[in-house]
């Protein structure tokens, strides 16, 4: 079952249309800011895919937020 998980756009670290190329400036983020905790790749659930990257400490837990919030799959979590 997919993991489904709300953010705010505007936290994105960066926005791709190649899941690899996400994934690998996901990496190179994460062993340059080794402090900021996990990082996820997230794809968009409307649209064209397209793929986020996301801290996961950034993730909204209350689906009451404001209509600035956007549902995402998680893809891969490093």
């Amino acid at each position: 079952m997919d993991e489904v998980v709300l953010f705010n756009p505007g936290d994105s670290i960066g926005n791709f249309h190649d899941y690899h190329e996400a994934v690998q400036t996901a990496q190179i983020y994460q062993e340059r800011h080794d402090e900021s905790g996990h990082v996820l790749v997230v794809k968009s659930e409307h649209g064209e895919p397209s793929f986020d990257i996301f801290l996961a400490e950034q993730q909204l837990t209350d689906r009451t937020e404001p209509s600035t919030t956007k549902r995402y799959t998680v893809s891969k979590k490093l």
